[in-house]
């Protein structure tokens, strides 16, 4: 009997992650999802990471707390305004204070622990370059970096029949085009959540901060209607 390829999923359940794992289902991976609850204000994102991996067919899905908030530092772990209504023009240049410290190098790292243990030499990570906030772990650079240490720092990487591979398949499109990549791959975008300050009682999005605005002209751009459900509307 012929092995699966494994591959293990970063799932946060915004629009980013559902489409890398639709990415990954289609190439004809088994798809093991792994969401980090790392104390974030938008912990509705979790359920939405539970209704992707179902819809998606993940083989697993785990889900990790590992809190964040013991460090803070940045408006998504700590008692700071997450910023709203900025310009468009202004999103993509700087650092903005939703960075959180290192968080994809601890997730990538994770998920390598796990993919190691699964047999799996594919770790699919929905990190993007062009829309990517300010974010110096979104950029390829990163990417290649992780790579490289991935097989440097396992035993697997060292004596395995194999070598890891961290794919970022979305890492050079435009938001619009990884919305047009995950309607034609069946993702419904109705289920998941992108927002960073969503409503706790509701879920719903404020559609003013930096993830909303560029989720929704994404949608614009792609046009396809946004389903996102707002505060506001």
């Amino acid at each position: 009997m012929v092995e699966p390829r494994r591959a293990v999923v970063l799932l946060s359940g915004g629009l980013d992650s559902a489409t890398a794992l639709a990415v990954a289902r289609a190439e004809g991976f088994e798809t093991n999802a792994l969401t980090v609850f790392y104390g974030q204000r938008h912990a509705t994102e979790l359920v939405a990471a539970r209704a992707v991996a179902k819809m998606l067919g993940a083989a697993q899905h785990v889900e990790l707390a590992l809190d964040l908030r013991c460090f803070g530092g940045s408006a998504l772990t700590a008692d700071i305004d997450v910023p709203k209504d900025r310009p468009l023009s202004d999103i993509a240049h700087g650092i903005p204070v939703t960075y959180v410290a290192a968080r994809n190098s601890i997730f990538l790292a994770v998920a390598l622990g796990w993919a190691e243990v699964l047999g799996a030499f594919d770790i699919f990570v929905g990190v993007n370059a062009l829309d990517y906030s300010g974010y110096p772990d979104c950029r390829p650079e990163f990417i290649a970096a992780f790579e490289q240490l991935a097989n440097l720092a396992t035993k697997a990487g060292v004596e395995g029949p194999g070598r890891f591979r961290i794919h970022a398949p979305l890492i050079d499109l435009s938001k619009a085009q990884i919305i047009q990549r995950g309607m034609y791959l069946g993702v419904d975008y109705g289920v998941t959540c992108s927002c960073y300050d969503p409503d706790p009682g509701t879920g719903l999005a404020c559609g003013r901060c930096d993830s909303c605005q560029l989720r929704s002209r994404g949608f614009t751009e792609a046009g396809v209607a946004d389903p996102t459900r707002y505060r506001h509307g």
